[in-house]
């Protein structure tokens, strides 16, 4: 997880869950809530910090070994060895 000063929180969970929220649930100290939707899980709060988009154009990304995902954490498939980093991110196009 990195937040908004960007401080990076590193959580090592081994596990053989299917998807990443699957896996955000077993990691230790991890806190996370948002929005149900047809699409799953809409990241709001990870570790007590509240991403509002319609506020500051902020919210939560999903990147896989550094690269931005295609998937939300409800369908993003875990697979070994891969890394998954929330990152707090704003959009400034506004």
């Amino acid at each position: 997880v990195i937040d908004n000063e960007e401080k990076l929180t590193e959580y090592k969970v081994n596990t053989d869950v299917e998807y990443l929220r699957q896996a955000m649930e077993e990691a230790e100290g991890l806190e996370f809530s948002g929005t149900e939707s047809e699409y799953g899980l809409m990241l709001g709060s990870v570790n007590g910090l509240y991403a509002d988009y319609s506020v500051d154009g902020a919210y939560w990304s999903v990147l896989v070994n550094g690269t931005y995902g295609m998937y939300g954490i409800d369908s993003q498939p875990v697979m070994d060895g891969d890394v998954y980093t929330i990152l707090y991110t704003v959009d400034f196009s506004e």
